[in-house]
C-alpha cells in the first residue's frame, strides 16, 4: 500500500479531509489536477458566505454550528483570520423559499434572529430598494470566509501532519482491489486501503454511477465600485435577496475588491474541462439589471469578474457517503453552489467515515442512495 487513503481532489473538501485524516494518524496521499493555489474549480473568488439560519434545509444547521467552531479553531491554530463576522440579511417575499426557509431553520434550532418588515428594512438598509410587503431575517452569526486562504491552510496543516500532496497530477481512473483501491494518475499507479473522491465538477468522471444525478453549471462572480456610499457599503452584512425569479447575493465593500455580487443558478450548463471562462456582456448585464432595480449605487465600474462552477444534484443537497457497491470509496461533492462553508466539518466527517466507518454527525439526508434509488 502506498497510503491508508488516497484523496482525489484537493479543493475545499479534499484539503480539509487531508488535514483531518493526517491529524488522526492516517497516511494520506492526495492528488489534484491543477497547480497548487489554482482557482479553476468551485472555490475561487476571494469570499464565500457562511450563515446558520439555513433556508435550504434545517438539517444543515447542526453541521453549520460545528463548521463554525472548526473554522475558529483553525484560526487559533494558525494565528490568521479566515472568517469575518458581518451578520447576515435574508430578504424577499415572506412566503418565498428564502425568508420562509431561513425562519424555519432559525425557529427549529433556536437561532438568535430578528424579523424585519419593509419599513425596518428601509430604515436599516437604505442602500437597497425594498418593495412593500417584503420581509427580512437578520442573524448576527454570519459572515464570509476567505476560500483560497482556507484551502491553503488545510493543505499546509495536512503536510505538517505527514500527508503527501501532489499537484498538476489528475486522477484518471480507479479500480477496486481485494484489499482496497488502485488509482491511476497521469504519472503512475498507486494503491491504498480507501479512496476519497472530492473532485468537484469532475466528480462524475470518477464516480460514474452518480453521473446521471450530477450536472455542472457555470457561474459568474462580479465586483463593482459603488458610484457613492462606499463607507455605507462597507458596513453591510452579507445579504441574500429572493427577487422575482432569482436569488441574488453579495458582500460588504472590501478595500481593494469593491462590492461582490452574483446571481444564483442562471442555469448555464457547462463541461468542467471546456467551461467558458470569458466574461460576456450578458453575464454582466444579468447582474447589473438587478443592481439597477434593487441596489442602484452599487451599479458602478466593474472591477473584476471570475467564473466558477457548481456541481448540482436534482434536490440541491450534497452527497457525503460511501459510494454504493464500493465500501472502500467515499464521495463528497455535488455541493450545488452552497458547500464551501461546510468544508471544515466535511473534512471531519470524511475522516470519521474512513477511520471509524461511521460519523456522529447527522448526514443521512446527504446519502448517495437517495439519488441512486430515485
Amino acid at each position: 500500500m502506498d497510503a491508508d487513503v488516497i484523496i482525489a481532489g484537493l479543493g475545499a473538501h479534499g484539503s480539509s479531509a487531508a488535514y483531518r485524516l493526517a491529524a488522526r494518524g492516517a497516511s494520506v496521499l492526495g492528488f489534484d489536477r491543477f497547480a497548487r493555489g489554482h482557482t479553476l474549480g468551485s472555490s475561487g473568488g476571494l469570499s464565500r458566505i457562511i450563515r446558520l439560519s439555513y433556508y435550504e434545509h434545517p438539517d444543515y444547521v447542526p453541521l453549520l454550528r460545528r463548521a463554525w467552531i472548526l473554522w475558529r479553531e483553525l484560526e487559533r491554530e494558525i494565528g490568521e483570520k479566515l472568517l469575518t463576522e458581518t451578520g447576515g440579511l435574508y430578504a424577499g417575499d415572506p412566503d418565498g423559499e428564502l425568508v420562509a426557509g431561513a425562519l424555519k431553520s432559525a425557529l427549529a434550532h433556536d437561532l438568535e434572529h430578528e424579523v424585519l418588515d419593509a419599513a425596518a428594512l428601509r430604515n436599516r438598509y437604505p442602500l437597497f430598494e425594498w418593495p412593500d410587503g417584503w420581509q427580512g431575517v437578520f442573524e448576527r452569526q454570519a459572515g464570509w470566509l476567505a476560500p483560497e486562504r482556507c484551502i491553503d491552510t488545510h493543505l499546509r496543516l495536512a503536510e505538517q501532519n505527514g500527508a503527501t500532496l501532489r499537484f498538476a497530477e489528475p486522477v484518471e481512473s480507479w479500480t477496486a482491489t481485494r484489499d482496497g483501491v488502485r488509482v491511476n494518475t497521469a504519472m503512475g499507479t498507486f494503491e491504498a486501503k480507501q479512496l476519497v473522491i472530492a473532485a468537484g465538477a469532475w466528480e462524475s468522471q470518477l464516480a460514474p454511477s452518480l453521473a446521471s444525478e450530477l450536472s455542472v453549471e457555470r457561474n459568474v462572480l462580479l465586483w463593482f465600485e459603488p458610484t457613492a456610499g462606499r463607507d455605507a457599503f462597507a458596513r453591510l452584512p452579507i445579504y441574500i435577496v429572493d427577487d422575482t425569479d432569482r436569488i441574488f447575493y453579495g458582500f460588504p465593500y472590501l478595500e481593494g475588491q469593491g462590492v461582490k455580487v452574483a446571481g444564483l443558478h442562471f442555469g448555464d450548463k457547462a463541461d468542467a474541462d471546456t467551461v467558458d471562462r470569458t466574461i460576456s456582456a450578458n453575464d454582466e448585464e444579468r447582474v447589473r439589471t438587478w443592481l439597477r432595480r434593487r441596489m442602484p449605487l452599487a451599479n458602478g465600474r466593474r472591477l473584476d469578474a471570475k467564473v466558477c462552477m457548481y456541481t448540482n444534484t436534482p434536490d440541491a443537497h450534497f452527497i457525503v457517503d460511501r459510494l454504493p457497491d464500493h465500501p472502500n470509496v467515499v464521495v463528497a461533492s455535488a455541493c450545488s453552489g452552497h458547500g464551501f462553508k461546510f468544508s471544515s466539518v466535511i473534512g471531519e466527517i470524511l475522516a470519521d467515515l474512513v477511520i471509524d466507518g461511521e460519523t456522529r454527525h447527522p448526514i443521512s439526508f446527504l446519502s448517495a442512495d437517495r439519488l441512486v434509488r430515485g
